[in-house]
């Protein structure tokens, strides 16, 4: 081991296992998941080698791709013992070989949607199917011409009363089902978005339908069915992302998804249970929510990666001398400092870091929320409102929006902190950077997804404006209702500017007051709250003398700061209350005092990161005054200097292989420069 990496990890002030345990959910879950990938690396086959994807073409790395997901599940399947062959096991597998797969979907989309939509009946037909990779399915729902706008979604399903079959059917050039995963080469079967015309002739809006696009024998294209692969993209090249048109194909009535809304054989369409109305009629929207909460959870290992790969080499390369200790020498040649030693790259990476750590708690809670909203709704419950389906979708497209940009940028920082042999491939940066940007755009443009936030958070606004105590309740059980006292006190403020004091740094604020994670959070809690209320006054006043959609299209550069404020703040609470729960866990908590110590450094850097960032937002908050900046920046100096010694054994905790970095730059042992020339002599150029 590179000696500089030993003497980091002697450094190191906490056990860096323990934290792998957490991450993996026990000791147990962590040694399961390193034999399977023990399993995966040393396969005789050789078809999991990562070592020539430089220099395949894209055909060629598809179907290695292929070839490596049939590999990984004859594994599964052959192990036995605690390897077994389940979705969650098969997904974990796929991320260990660290290859996009392009069967990736058909258990992230489309199981889910069948399991969720379906009813008993067709989940009885189809999910044995499904397991046995004799139905593989895609999720087709954005077209050529539409993709975040649902509502305007053009493919079109016909209901015909005399045979009982649907047309599903592709009216405009528009209308082609375009960028769905999977649907390029592999998927026979779509779970297709389309309009359902029912047997009145009526528009009954989007629906799913399950439709056949390939033989289950021999993967030809079945008639009216004509589909292929979009071609090459900046990265995530090994999914096969496809197209789809189709000219009046026939499906059988029980093809549609039926568990929520059903088509009689008279062509008659209802509506079955699921709460109240409003609430049933968007569990058509689980499955995006589903794949939001997804993405979100998955950032966290990307930027985590990326960090680890350059804080790695941030330790091992050296550039400049310590003029301090260049005269204790004597004369003496010095060693160059680590370039981690410089303040500048503290402040580029060790916040980095800490978010890793807090996207992976908040998407633990959205992904647990949304379980637990999913079966309630199934089950037909009350419980769920409508203001509860908002308020998720809220939290999915708010932090979806900002995880993502702050992750692809991230990525991207990691990069060039690396200087120039960051932009070697060999890396291991460039091809993680080009594979995670997809998640900026797909499930929702990051732009665009703030609008959704800001439609739900003002109801909440209308709600506390009104002052109606039972319809604030129904608040009360959503990631929202830290808003609810915070707007109350700027509501029913009789000062045309509201009081700041309740939750504003003291006049007499010193650098300790910076260090307090309860303080912090009640800052950025408010500060959404005064954001929010802006924008709430700003639309009103401009709509006196401007039309709504004006004063809305001049509101937006407003809402997407207040997107991003909400979200910041979600995942702070949720990075404080995990920390909060291993506390209150004692001995049963795989972490001890030390580990719990050095992820609290992570969350108040990570606070403090984001308030010098985004300043402006809090000085006109008047949470801080311009004198307080001193403070603030001295504070955050002082957490990276107690973080830096934590800095390789946070990485450490994230157990990724060598396998599964591929970089040179990252390697465990640190022997960096001789992976580099190894990779250079292998260029065939």
């Amino acid at each position: 081991v590179d000696p500089s990496l030993a003497a980091e990890r002697l450094a190191t002030p906490f056990t860096p296992l323990k934290i792998t345990n957490f991450l993996d959910g026990s000791p147990q879950l962590t040694d399961r998941r390193r034999k399977l990938e023990a399993l995966i690396i040393r396969d005789p086959s050789g078809v999991f080698s990562n070592e020539d994807n430089n220099y395949m073409g894209r055909t060629e790395r598809h179907t290695r791709s292929i070839a490596k997901f049939v590999r990984l599940v004859e594994l599964c399947r052959s192990a036995g013992g605690e390897i077994i062959h389940t979705p969650e096991f098969l997904t974990l597998a796929a991320t260990i070989s660290d290859d996009p797969m392009p069967t990736s979907l058909h258990w992230v989309m489309f199981v889910p949607n069948i399991m969720t939509l379906c009813d008993a009946q067709q989940q009885a037909l189809w999910l044995p199917l499904c397991r046995d990779w004799k139905m593989i399915g895609c999720y087709a729902q954005t077209e050529l011409g539409h993709g975040s706008n649902i509502r305007a979604l053009e493919t079109t399903a016909t209901f015909l009363k005399e045979s009982e079959e649907w047309i599903i059917h592709s009216p405009t050039l528009t209308s082609t089902k375009f960028w769905p995963g999977t649907l390029g080469k592999t998927a026979n079967h779509a779970m297709v978005i389309a309009r359902l015309i029912d047997g009145s002739g009526r528009d009954r809006g989007i629906h799913n339908f399950v439709v056949p696009l390939r033989s289950m024998e021999d993967h030809t294209l079945l008639p009216g069915v004509d589909t292929g692969d979009i071609g090459p993209k900046i990265g995530y090249n090994n999914m096969d992302n496809g197209w789809a048109s189709f000219d009046n194909v026939r499906i059988p009535r029980r093809n549609m998804a039926m568990r929520f809304a059903t088509v009689d054989e008279e062509g008659k369409y209802g509506r079955i249970g699921g709460g109240d109305g409003d609430a049933a009629s968007k569990v058509a929207y689980i499955t995006m929510m589903q794949v939001r909460a997804y993405i979100i959870h998955s950032s966290n290992e990307a930027l985590a990666m990326a960090c680890t790969i350059a804080i790695r080499y941030s330790c091992i390369r050296r550039q400049g001398y310590d003029a301090d200790a260049e005269k204790k020498r004597n004369g003496n040649a010095p060693n160059e400092v680590q370039v981690l030693d410089y303040r500048q790259q503290q402040y580029r990476l060790l916040p980095l870091l800490a978010a890793s750590y807090a996207i992976f708690f908040t998407g633990k809670h959205v992904l647990t929320r949304l379980k637990d909203i999913e079966s309630q709704l199934v089950s037909g419950s009350t419980a769920i409102t409508k203001t509860i389906v908002g308020d998720i979708h809220a939290t999915t497209s708010a932090l979806k929006s900002y995880a993502t940009t702050f992750t692809a940028d991230g990525i991207e920082d990691c990069r060039k902190a690396c200087g120039g042999h960051g932009f070697l491939v060999a890396s291991g940066l460039v091809e993680l950077s080009q594979t995670y940007l997809q998640s900026c755009t797909v499930e929702g443009d990051n732009h665009m997804l703030p609008q959704q936030v800001i439609k739900v958070l003002l109801k909440l606004v209308g709600a506390v404006q009104s002052g109606d105590a039972e319809l604030l309740k129904e608040y009360e059980p959503t990631d929202m209702n830290y808003l609810i006292k915070p707007l109350q006190d700027l509501v029913g403020s009789t000062s045309s500017q509201p009081t700041k004091s309740s939750f504003a740094f003291p006049t007499s604020a010193a650098e300790t007051d910076f260090l307090d994670v309860s303080t912090l959070l009640r800052v950025f809690q408010h500060r959404t709250a005064c954001l929010l209320l802006d924008v709430a006054v700003n639309l009103q006043s401009a709509m006196t003398t401007s039309t709504p959609q004006q004063a809305w299209n001049d509101s937006l550069l407003l809402m997407a700061r207040t997107s991003r404020a909400h979200a910041c703040y979600l995942l702070l609470r949720d990075f404080a209350n995990g920390l909060n729960d291993e506390r209150s866990n004692g001995s049963s908590s795989c972490l001890g005092k030390e580990e719990i110590g050095a992820l609290t450094q992570c969350l108040t850097l990570l606070a403090l990161y984001w308030m010098d960032q985004h300043l402006e937002d809090f000085l006109q908050i008047e949470a801080l005054k311009p004198k307080h900046i001193p403070y603030l920046r001295k504070a955050l100096l002082g957490v990276l200097t107690s973080l830096r010694p934590s800095a390789v054994g946070l990485c450490d905790a994230r157990d990724f292989s060598d396998f599964r970095l591929k970089s040179s730059l990252g390697k465990y042992d640190g022997d960096v420069y001789p992976a580099i020339m190894e990779s250079a002599r292998k260029d065939p150029l």
